[in-house]
């Protein structure tokens, strides 16, 4: 296990786990490191580059009275952006994973920057309301999370190309950009409409391609 404790951050007192998976599923996982089993909470898209082999997850650590709950992601990213939704008014960690299970990061952030309500409600329990907050109270932050210039374009917006959208999600969870590339190269030959889908179904197809590792 690889823990850090910056300054008296409570929600990093366990900042980073490594080690083997010993159960999963789209929304939690058992983590085993050096004999200690830390269940973390996290979303389907992180589910999907977890392998049984060996993980590594960036880490929110929730403190409550009565809970210590770890919330675990595969980028910065996408943990900042967790962290930036906690801060909107009536928001929680249940609700922040559960958006974040309901539409990819850079999806998110352009649905807010562009206050595409309309995006933003066909996210399970966000109404009206959430979706008018979520654009007031984040819109002028997103840009200074790490790792946002990375779905970012030249002219500080949030609507690059899907293509290397795609790309920039699957190099943001620690691939090359060779291997990316042959991924999405082998998916499209497998599926003739790859282009049409939605970013979410191709960063799935693609990661499954990375992690069986098929020739192109």
């Amino acid at each position: 296990m690889r823990c850090r404790v910056p300054g008296r951050k409570l929600q990093d007192v366990i900042a980073h786990l490594t080690g083997k998976v010993l159960s999963k599923t789209p929304t939690a996982s058992i983590v085993d490191c050096q004999g200690v089993g830390y269940e973390v909470h996290h979303t389907p898209f992180c589910a999907e580059s977890i392998t049984a082999e060996q993980v590594s997850l960036f880490i929110h650590t929730h403190v409550r009275e009565d809970a210590l709950q770890l919330f675990g992601f595969a980028d910065t990213l996408e943990r900042d952006l967790f962290r930036e939704l906690l801060k909107v008014s009536g928001i929680g960690p249940k609700m922040a994973i559960g958006i974040l299970s309901g539409i990819s990061a850079s999806d998110l952030m352009k649905a807010i920057q562009q206050k595409d309500g309309t995006r933003l409600q066909k996210i399970p329990g966000i109404g009206k309301k959430t979706a008018d907050r979520l654009h007031i109270e984040l819109a002028d932050r997103l840009k200074n999370l790490s790792g946002a210039a990375a779905v970012m374009n030249s002219k500080g917006s949030f609507d690059l190309p899907k293509e290397s959208e795609l790309e920039s999600v699957l190099l943001n969870l620690g691939y090359q950009r060779q291997e990316v590339q042959r991924a999405v190269q082998q998916a499209r030959k497998n599926a003739a409409e790859f282009d049409q889908w939605p970013l979410e179904t191709m960063v799935k197809t693609a990661l499954k391609e990375l992690m069986q590792g098929k020739p192109v």
